[in-house]
């Protein structure tokens, strides 16, 4: 008898909620897949239309880690391919680590398919740029400390004290606090921010509020799960102004020489 070839899973980002939002690799092995596991309260169904009549597709929202794990070792030890569909991006609390450590110690092989985030999703709805010339130049992606702690060096006024660009996730359950310790951390009242909630999601929703009305905005709109919040300071600063040097007609560079002359400010 023929020893069985052992299978693999895919871990995959699905993206924020749009369907055309997940990779073209995470389309195409979520329509190889012997078995689908996706997170249920955040993937919509819409995503995973791409996959096989009959095959077993999983909402993992009720099961606990060993029995998610039951299922992907399941079907990779019978030779299959597992498609374990995460919202967002994997790396950003997407619980990858443990699910891939039990799978290690079964010898199963595991990757990862990066996907959209909230954040870079919001942005993209809400036309706006984290960084900007002369402005912001780092980008910090974090959340306010809650069931899940958050180290005390990483602490939300810590991290606003730098001025930079922000992203907020899975903090809109106390839009209070975060408020207050963005302006505790420095930021100004004025500084704008975007609340995307269920972004790419047909009922989601994108809008701009300053800083010091961000928790009426929250509460008025009534959005709780599901919602991120930008942290823009370059927001407000002049696009006829703040602009990148890099196609400016003086600038020099490898692939274009410019009008500006030797010594030139």
């Amino acid at each position: 008898m023929a020893e069985q070839t052992m299978g693999k899973v895919w871990f995959i980002g699905a993206g924020p909620g749009d369907p055309e939002l997940i990779t073209v690799k995470g389309q195409r092995l979520i329509s190889q897949a012997d078995i689908i596991v996706y997170a249920g309260s955040l993937v919509p169904r819409e995503v995973l239309t791409g996959a096989r009549q009959g095959i077993r597709v999983v909402d993992s929202a009720p099961l606990s880690l060993p029995e998610t794990h039951a299922l992907l070792r399941d079907c990779a030890m019978n030779g299959g391919l597992a498609a374990r569909v995460h919202t967002g991006e994997p790396s950003i609390y997407g619980a990858v680590r443990e699910q891939a450590a039990l799978l290690d110690a079964d010898g199963i092989p595991w990757d990862v398919v990066p996907g959209v985030s909230s954040a870079f999703a919001a942005a993209a709805a809400a036309k706006v740029s984290f960084t900007v010339p002369g402005g912001p130049q780092t980008f910090i992606l974090t959340r306010l400390a809650g069931r899940t702690a958050v180290p005390a060096s990483e602490s939300l006024p810590l991290l606003a004290a730098h001025g930079a660009a922000m992203a907020v996730l899975l903090s809109a359950g106390d839009p209070e606090r975060l408020e207050a310790q963005l302006l505790g951390g420095g930021y100004p009242p004025e500084t704008t921010i975007v609340l995307g909630h269920k972004v790419g999601w047909p009922d989601g929703e994108v809008l701009r509020a300053r800083l010091d009305q961000l928790a009426h905005t929250v509460r008025t709109r009534g959005f709780t799960r599901q919602t991120v919040f930008l942290v823009l300071p370059g927001e407000d600063l002049d696009p006829e102004t703040a602009r990148s040097r890099l196609y400016a007609p003086e600038f020099t560079h490898g692939w274009r020489e410019g009008t500006e002359e030797e010594g030139g400010a």
